[in-house]
């Protein structure tokens, strides 16, 4: 909606809805079921649509048909794509200091170039050894500030213990909220943060 109004526009209207109490909304909802064989959590997200009336309806025709043009059927990411320059090597840091585990029923020997898929959660990281087109030097300290993955973890300290016992450098969130960034072998930058 706010792409179809000035920002005086939408803040106006953001305003008015703040102060109504029937608003259209879509309200993601997650459920998280096991699944026989690899006793996985997969989680599923859907919308539920709770529709009200602002100023005669004109929000819930528009809201329903910006939304009715982008459901796709979005239910979470599958898995983050990480190059590496030697697969021996990420492999060392992400499943001996990591504590990631290789999903062994993703294909290894039908793509073109080496790679590894690894569990992180119910989603995964595919390892791929490729050339990076990214430069290695020049890159922001605090991976925060560059491309990265954000990987949902219970303990920040527990794993700032890991990475200084193995002497990986790493930072600390600067907003203060529990969460630590390190690079791989290969300079990606990664996100732990605590939930």
């Amino acid at each position: 909606m706010a792409s179809l109004l000035s920002p005086s526009a939408a803040i106006s209207l953001r305003l008015k809805l703040n102060r109504s109490s029937a608003v259209s909304a879509n309200t993601p909802s997650k459920i998280c079921c096991t699944f026989p064989g690899n006793g996985r959590c997969q989680r599923l997200s859907f919308k539920t649509k709770a529709a009200g009336s602002v100023e005669g309806n004109v929000l819930d025709k528009e809201s329903a048909s910006i939304s009715d043009k982008i459901d796709y059927g979005v239910v979470g990411i599958h898995h983050v794509g990480i190059l590496c320059e030697n697969l021996e090597r990420s492999l060392e840091f992400y499943q001996n200091i990591l504590g990631l585990e290789i999903n062994e029923a993703r294909p290894h020997d039908k793509l073109p170039y080496r790679g590894a898929w690894l569990w992180v959660g119910s989603e995964m990281i595919h390892l791929m050894e490729l050339p990076n087109p990214d430069p290695l030097i020049g890159r922001p300290e605090h991976g925060g500030r560059d491309r990265h993955a954000c990987i949902s973890i219970r303990d920040v300290s527990k794993l700032q213990a890991i990475l200084d016992k193995a002497g990986i450098p790493y930072t600390l969130r600067r907003s203060g909220r529990p969460a630590i960034f390190t690079r791989d072998p290969d300079a990606n930058a990664l996100e732990f943060t605590q939930v």
